[in-house]
């Protein structure tokens, strides 16, 4: 027997407010398979799918559901349906729900398909119940199909961080899509599945510290170069 979805108190947030602004480059852009003719219209509205489910840093081309694809293209299926079929599909479930607990997961899936942050906890376990009694199938099926993803994206646009941006403000909201960096809680079941390369001595793949490293060193060492160039050129002869 599965349970009802909990009620929970909705908080303060922007997407909540109707917005009037004018539309411009800081406004995010929407894509929509309404009048959408084929061709690169189609792979990008495909592509913002992808980084919208995946995120960048999974974008890879092993990931793709080519069979998917086909369907959107022909319009067999709707912008909707191959958002539920990218977040059932193999690689979805090993990169997101099988590296993370079920609270963590739910504000993904909140954030990727609706567009927002979690309101509260008690939303955040809400969810997760339906998640823990229905399965991954049945959490997604439900959550594509409540009255807010529908009212807001409908069976032809791809979602969206909602109002992240704010007329009148100096600073927006921060994204949802940022690179993840993974503790000592994430990184087990990551190298477990494949994910995480690691070496014989024990460590890990740390190539983003070794840029950052050289990014700052680059710099350093030109002005010195510099120095000692002009020591050279001015000294005496």
């Amino acid at each position: 027997m599965t349970l009802p979805l909990l009620d929970y108190p909705l908080s303060s947030q922007n997407q909540r407010v109707a917005g009037y602004e004018i539309p411009g480059d800081e406004q995010p852009r929407i894509y929509t398979a309404n009048n959408l003719p084929q061709g690169t219209d189609t792979d990008e509205m495909i592509w913002a799918c992808y980084r919208q489910v995946f995120n960048e840093q999974q974008l890879i081309d092993r990931h793709r559901q080519t069979f998917l694809e086909s369907q959107l293209r022909y319009g067999q299926i709707t912008v909707r349906q191959f958002m539920q079929g990218l977040a059932l599909s193999d690689s979805f479930r090993r990169l997101n729900y099988d590296t993370n607990n079920n609270y963590r997961f739910v504000q993904m899936c909140i954030q990727r398909f609706l567009g927002r942050d979690a309101y509260n906890q008690r939303e955040t376990f809400a969810w997760s119940i339906v998640l823990a009694t229905k399965g991954l199938q049945g959490f997604i099926d439900e959550l594509l199909n409540t009255s807010e993803y529908l009212e807001n994206f409908g069976d032809d646009i791809v979602p969206y961080q909602r109002r992240r941006i704010l007329p009148l403000r100096s600073q927006g909201e921060l994204p949802f899509a940022r690179m993840a960096r993974y503790d000592s809680y994430h990184r087990p079941p990551l190298q477990k599945l494949g994910q995480l390369q690691s070496f014989a001595n024990g460590g890990f793949d740390e190539d983003s510290q070794v840029y950052r490293n050289i990014i700052f060193l680059l710099p350093t060492v030109a002005i010195a170069i510099l120095f000692i160039t002009l020591i050279l050129i001015l000294g005496p002869q």
